[in-house]
């Protein structure tokens, strides 16, 4: 469907509404195809392939909402869902806070941003990606089985339209390849893996390479040991250190502030990081995988320091969570086609600090670098921090040797103010961080 027919059919929807007595009106289209395939142990197992259009409308009756969706696009259907939102926001609870955006924030231009790859790989190239990555890995000697690689892709286009007179649309595609290894015998067998995403193909970097790194990583964890229970530096591997990048997004988050339930509600414009840490959130990155011209609501949105200097800057918010708080919206606003708009990041990351990652660990004495965080052990309202952890034992700056079955702990407000990032920023997820050591953690282990 092209982009001038989403938008028709979203403004007839609306139109369609405000006839039947809606005071305002917003509606969303999401249409979206994939590709997926799957090998295992040399042999394809599986092609999967999906395509999905659906249409979101809501509706405001004064200070009520409603939101329905479909999947049906034919005429009589439209008619009826808008029929059928009306009457849900007729007789809905008031909501004070709801409402569309304020007109003067809404996007006028839309950045470029390459968010979509022309070509379409097709099954063959994302047989061939799997294949690749998952034999590199198993050519690599002690690798002893595979739980598989897979290689996908996928295109997306979003509409937006609203009875304030906003139009607009963007496009994405996405590329990615998964591979996960054993290493080892019997019930001395460690697995671990690898994954490349990327907006374009051509960025997506080597599937080879990647079932070589899954390999070389599920063999460093053979022979693992049990660690006492002690205090100790704790050093997170980058793909584990954005977890505590979205700890802090997640703590921040509008509608947990307007509910009282962060442990950082009280803490705007105070320190909250060391002095020189940074955390932006950048929807503007060109090719970045949350990467969009403009919000949920259709509010325009920009690249913005969430923490500076390890200082608080701002929540975030869409327009809901910031009128319960008595400010703006900073254009997070996120949203499906069957609900109400939430605050939501975008391209999230730590700035990279100074210190090179052997830098950082080179005064540790006894340590633990982690690789690999298991459960979600996290209180949102008090900060309390405990998760099972698996990865490396540090002994004199270095790693000595694999550590499994542990829990790592400790309170995020104090986590958040003894951390250091290394520079080795790279930019591989939709959250990113460098390698973070952080002080005064406790360890429970044998």
């Amino acid at each position: 469907m092209s982009t001038d027919q989403r938008l028709d059919r979203l403004t007839d929807l609306i139109a369609a509404a405000r006839k039947l007595g809606a005071d305002a009106a917003d509606a969303i289209f999401v249409e979206s195809a994939s590709l997926g395939v799957s090998y295992r142990m040399g042999r394809l197992e599986d092609v999967e392939r999906s395509e999905s259009l659906d249409i979101g409308l809501r509706v405001f009756w004064g200070k009520r909402q409603a939101v329905s969706s479909t999947t049906d696009l034919r005429a009589p259907s439209l008619k009826a869902l808008a029929e059928r939102v009306v009457e849900m926001a007729r007789t809905a609870p008031e909501d004070p806070y709801c409402g569309l955006a304020d007109p003067a924030r809404l996007a006028r231009d839309f950045p470029a941003l390459d968010l979509e790859d022309p070509s379409d790989p097709g099954a063959e190239v994302l047989k061939a990606r799997a294949a690749a990555a998952e034999g590199a890995a198993l050519a690599v000697p002690g690798i002893t089985n595979s739980e598989g690689a897979s290689a996908s892709w996928g295109r997306s286009a979003v509409a937006l339209a609203t009875s304030e007179g906003f139009a607009g649309t963007y496009g994405g595609t996405s590329h990615s390849v998964s591979v996960s290894v054993l290493a080892g015998e019997g019930t001395g067998m460690e697995r671990d893996d690898d994954f490349l995403s990327a907006r374009h193909g051509s960025d997506l970097g080597d599937p080879a390479a990647a079932g070589r790194e899954a390999a070389a990583r599920a063999l460093k964890r053979l022979n693992p040991r049990k660690a006492e229970t002690c205090a100790v530096p704790i050093v997170y591997d980058p793909r584990v250190s954005m977890s505590l990048v979205g700890h802090f997004a997640g703590a921040i988050n509008g509608a947990s502030i307007a509910r009282g339930v962060s442990f950082l509600k009280d803490a705007m414009g105070k320190q909250v990081f060391a002095r020189g840490i940074e955390i932006v959130d950048d929807p503007h990155r060109v090719r970045g995988l949350r990467s969009k011209p403009f919000d949920g609501e259709g509010v325009a949105n920009g690249r913005r320091a969430l923490a500076q200097d390890g200082l608080l800057t701002t929540w975030i918010m869409d327009s809901a969570s910031a009128r319960q708080l008595g400010l703006a919206t900073t254009g997070h606003a996120a949203r499906g086609t069957g609900g109400p708009p939430s605050p939501a990041a975008t391209n999230l990351y730590m700035q990279a600090g100074t210190p090179t990652p052997a830098e950082l660990m080179a005064d540790i004495k006894q340590g633990f670098y982690v690789t690999e965080l298991i459960g979600m052990g996290v209180n949102g309202v008090t900060g309390d921090y405990s998760r099972g952890a698996s990865g490396f034992w540090i002994e004199n700056g270095a790693i000595a040797y694999p550590v499994n079955e542990i829990t790592i702990a400790g309170n995020l407000k104090d986590m958040f103010l003894h951390l250091t990032p290394a520079n080795d920023l790279t930019f591989r997820y939709g959250t990113n961080a460098p390698t973070l050591r952080v002080e005064g953690m406790t360890i429970a282990g044998a």
